[in-house]
């Protein structure tokens, strides 16, 4: 087993807030106030999902926002690593994780959020060095109950459920000791970033900001 951890980029940028914006983000126009506005709450790591046609150029435009940590999430292939990448992503995130996404993300000095379910793939990507993982989908998977679980047998591993997170139940996983942070899509809902409200997304990220820390 390594004794280095590739997980070191990747969990300081988990310890810089409690919640991590999953973004998905249609028009780029978008992009640069939707970001600022995270950020000005108190969210400064993004994640953007490739899941519509305008993300790379999102990730581009986030990019240079002062004071933003800017993700590509959903990476499937080296394709998608490569594109955001020179989109300018400072980390990646996955559902889960291949040897060839994980070669590819290692070759380009992308730091990486790999995907886990089960203690066997926790395991697996422990293996190859990495102890901050994405537990996806958190809900899914039986949630706060399921990494309780796994934390027992394998406390070196800590972990950033997304997948049904929210804020009724983001302070009961934020108070497990094998959780660092959270991801959530609540702090930027689709019918505030369309309609601009970037004042009341900036709220919500800040009220997000607060969880696991009173």
């Amino acid at each position: 087993m390594m004794t280095t951890s590739r997980s070191t980029n990747t969990r300081a940028l988990c310890e810089l807030a409690p919640i991590i914006p999953v973004l998905v983000v249609h028009d780029v126009a978008h992009a640069i106030p939707l970001a600022q506005a995270l950020v000005r709450g108190g969210l400064p790591v993004l994640e953007v999902t490739l899941r519509t046609p305008a993300a790379l150029d999102v990730i581009a435009a986030m990019a240079t926002v002062e004071g933003g940590h800017v993700g590509a999430g959903t990476l499937i292939t080296p394709e998608d690593v490569r594109a955001a990448k020179n989109a300018g992503a400072t980390f990646g995130v996955s559902p889960g994780a291949t040897d060839v996404l994980l070669d590819v993300c290692e070759s380009l000095d992308l730091p990486m959020l790999p995907g886990a379910a089960t203690a066997s793939e926790a395991m697996r990507l422990l293996e190859r060095g990495y102890d901050m993982l994405k537990f996806f989908p958190a809900e899914a998977s039986g949630g706060v109950d399921a990494l309780k679980g796994i934390g027992a047998p394998l406390p070196q591993i800590s972990f950033c459920p997304t997948g049904g997170v929210n804020p009724k139940n983001a302070a009961s996983y934020l108070a497990l000791s094998n959780v660092v942070c959270a991801g959530g899509s609540w702090v930027a809902p689709s019918d505030l970033i369309n309609a601009g409200k970037w004042d009341e997304i900036e709220e919500l990220a800040r009220a997000a900001s607060t969880l696991g820390r009173g």
